[in-house]
């Protein structure tokens, strides 16, 4: 085909029915040919590299706006694009919430030319804003409705039974899911030893989860409203989440899966504190249990950061989230180089999975008809991450000083290279992510 706008060569492209050493054509952002492709206006040579689909994270928190000093739409994303990821959706959990149409709307215009990669926003339910999600789920830009069942960094909280089913039975798409019993982790406050981050999992205890995710379960099936349960923990909920396939879908982190508190809360301190907790190494060898057959959806990084000043206070003054958007696919990169994943299973958890569960349109394959949307790694790039490498505006992360195998060199979003061996282009251009069910209803 001749006269494309981009022309990819050289790589190793993972199609859906697997890996091939095809052309990509694009033009207008979309992908019009795959195989043999003629002239282009730009060629990008990816001889001895792997196009993957675009990347996509379901779950950051990018803290625009009100705590600016943590984070905002453009460095949050920024660190995005410069991790390999092509989108994100973004949480509600900001100073003021987003709970209604306005807060959408500011976001949206804030993203506007700053954001570096495309991008949603999901609404935040509260016992007030109930009846009125079934309309705000399906605003352009929103990623869904997302609750709090226990209390996490903000004041989002639906805690009780009653409040989650006037919420389910609001609107029709997949609601994501932060699950942790609020009750029973009231009473166990006096489980946190001060100066001891390593309470911290022992105080949000296997129950609170297991028994949150219970709940909404129970609540789901009588709404007959399908969830998305994020950053699962336990090997007990993945296991029960396996046998409600119909009903819900789950998500696992990186940190999660690379983590074990026994090293962690030693070496890192209140900088390893996040909720749901990082537990032990047999709960993370439990989550590559389940993984492997199958029952985690998706992989979400839960970007969550703080300033070092804060993390720094003593436990439990101190606040729970780490940064982990840039840090997501190189983390996963690794894990593939070491055997735990296909490379195969992560495409479909970071690309054809959040494609499926969410709705989106155009994204999440390398296929004709489709945002142009590649990210591009170097599967042998032996590296270290370093902080002069991190763009979040926390400046930290847990995983500084790793040694990783596997680095994002490329992204592309929508024919566009954001991205390039750690440069970025000239301007932000990300833009609105669209969903099935808002374009067509």
């Amino acid at each position: 085909m001749a006269g494309v706008d981009l022309k990819l060569k050289g790589g190793r492209v993972h199609l859906p029915g697997g890996p091939a050493e095809v052309d990509v054509g694009v033009t207008g952002g979309r992908i019009v040919a795959i195989g043999h492709v003629g002239d282009a206006g730009e060629t990008m040579d990816c001889t001895g590299l792997d196009v993957l689909p675009g990347v996509i994270d379901s779950q950051v928190h990018f803290r625009e706006p009100g705590l600016e000093a943590k984070e905002d739409l453009e460095s949050g994303s920024r660190s995005a694009v410069l991790g390999g990821v092509t989108a994100v959706f973004e949480m509600p959990n900001t100073k003021p919430n987003t709970d209604s149409a306005e807060a959408i709307a500011d976001k949206l215009a804030r993203a506007k030319d700053r954001m570096w990669c495309d991008h949603a926003f999901y609404v935040g339910a509260t016992a007030a804003n109930a009846p009125q999600l079934k309309e705000l789920e399906r605003l352009p830009g929103t990623a869904g409705v997302k609750i709090f069942m226990g209390a996490s960094t903000g004041d989002l909280l639906v805690a009780e039974d009653a409040e989650l089913a006037r919420v389910l039975a609001s609107g029709k798409r997949r609601v994501a899911i932060h699950a942790e019993d609020e009750a029973r982790m009231n009473a166990r406050l006096d489980e946190r030893v001060a100066g001891d981050p390593a309470s911290h999992p022992v105080w949000r205890d296997d129950e609170s989860a297991l028994l949150a995710t219970q709940r909404i379960l129970r609540l789901a099936r009588e709404a007959r409203r399908r969830i998305h349960v994020l950053h699962v923990t336990t090997p007990a909920e993945l296991e029960l989440l396996g046998r409600n396939k119909d009903v819900a879908t789950c998500e696992v982190t990186p940190q999660h899966l690379t983590l074990a508190g026994e090293d962690a809360y030693p070496r890192l301190g209140t900088f390893a504190q996040m909720n749901p907790p990082i537990r032990s190494a047999a709960h993370r060898d439990g989550l590559w249990r389940w993984l492997v057959q199958g029952v985690p959806d998706v992989i979400g990084s839960d970007h969550a950061p703080h300033t070092r000043e804060e993390k720094a206070k003593e436990y439990p003054a101190s606040p729970s989230g780490m940064p982990g958007v840039q840090t997501l696919l190189p983390l996963m990169l690794n894990h593939v180089a070491e055997g735990r994943l296909t490379l195969q299973r992560l495409i479909d958890m970071t690309s054809a999975g959040p494609q499926r569960i969410f709705g989106i349109v155009g994204k999440g394959r390398i296929a004709v008809g489709y945002d142009a949307d590649f990210t591009i790694v170097d599967l042998k790039a032996r590296w270290t991450v370093e902080e002069s490498w991190l763009a979040s505006r926390c400046g930290w992360s847990p995983f500084t000083g790793m040694a990783l195998t596997g680095k994002p060199l490329g992204t592309i979003i929508r024919g566009n290279r954001v991205m390039w061996e750690g440069q970025l282009a000239n301007a932000a251009i990300g833009a609105p992510v669209r969903f099935e069910a808002v374009e067509f209803g």
